[in-house]
């Protein structure tokens, strides 16, 4: 790798390099917010409580859920520690998007509440990973999106930590529907969310909703781009096969309803001569879904 390519960060050089953002939205049928005002080390969890930190994964583990940190967008006094700190537990699953939420102030209430009943959140919840700890690019890149974000829609934006897929800096993502979002700007954010307050998406940039399978993930963009289906709960999926191929090789075809449509995409792997992450030496390898056929 030359001298130049060295030193520049990975978002940077995953964009030069047109890597496809389709297939890529972290797994997460659920998602567990935790207001933390930080400061985050690498590993975000290790801000907490050990014990409730191991809570807080198990529970993850066992519901397929993922868990971040968050805190308000440009905040000064995040090393302050104060009581009745918000929490959220969003179920991102097609067709039981909800948010309930509550607040905590003790370990004991916080690992107790991913099973408390809390109060239902009707409002979307706007995140932006901004966990520079994590990767240089997620602060670089996502705290001129959250704060464009904070500016448009004040009491929906939280910076968030590691979420995945640093390379594709910023991510955002919108709950309840788990849509993410890769390498928007600071100028295309808030007409993103805003429609997503709609009930749109804007495919171009969406990595994928994060309850469905990568697989699912990608034919979905490619059925919204053969539909021109932009709802949010457009193209439910009906139906996922597989020829039985090992990872790598297989090939996958979903059937969406509303509108009727089938997609076959072929998985597989590519290596790069690239650092995936800034904190990454390595070279590594991308997951790639080719588009087979789509049929509307």
């Amino acid at each position: 790798m030359s001298d130049a390519r060295r030193f520049r960060r990975c978002a940077d050089l995953a964009e030069a390099a047109g890597d496809p953002v389709e297939g890529t939205a972290p797994p997460a049928r659920f998602w567990f917010l935790v207001e933390h005002p930080g400061p985050w080390p690498r590993q975000a969890l290790a801000a907490l409580d050990p014990d409730t930190a191991t809570t807080l994964g198990t529970w993850a583990d066992r519901v397929g859920a993922r868990v971040v940190l968050v805190r308000r967008p440009g905040r000064r006094d995040r090393e302050a520690v104060e009581p009745g700190r918000r929490w959220f537990r969003v179920d991102a699953r097609p067709g039981h998007e909800a948010v309930r939420t509550g607040t905590w102030s003790s370990p004991a209430e916080l690992a107790a509440a991913v099973h408390a009943d809390g109060d239902p959140h009707p409002d979307p919840l706007v995140l932006v990973c901004a966990h520079g700890r994590h990767d240089a690019c997620c602060a670089v890149r996502g705290r001129p999106l959250a704060a464009a974000l904070v500016a448009d829609d004040p009491d929906g934006t939280w910076e968030c930590s590691h979420i995945g897929g640093c390379r594709f800096a910023p991510a955002l993502v919108l709950l309840p529907h788990g849509l993410t979002y890769g390498g928007v700007t600071p100028a295309e954010g808030p007409a993103v969310v805003r429609e997503y307050g709609r009930g749109l998406v804007v495919p171009g940039p969406l990595r994928g909703r994060s309850a469905l399978p990568p697989a699912v993930q990608a034919a979905q963009h490619h059925a919204r781009v053969a539909t021109g289906a932009t709802g949010a709960d457009d193209l439910g999926v009906a139906g996922v096969d597989s020829d039985g191929q090992p990872p790598g090789h297989t090939t996958w075809r979903v059937t969406f309803h509303h509108p009727d449509c089938v997609v076959e995409v072929r998985e597989r792997f590519v290596g790069v001569d690239r650092p995936l992450t800034c904190a990454a030496r390595p070279a590594g390898r991308i997951r790639v879904f080719d588009l087979v056929d789509a049929r509307s």
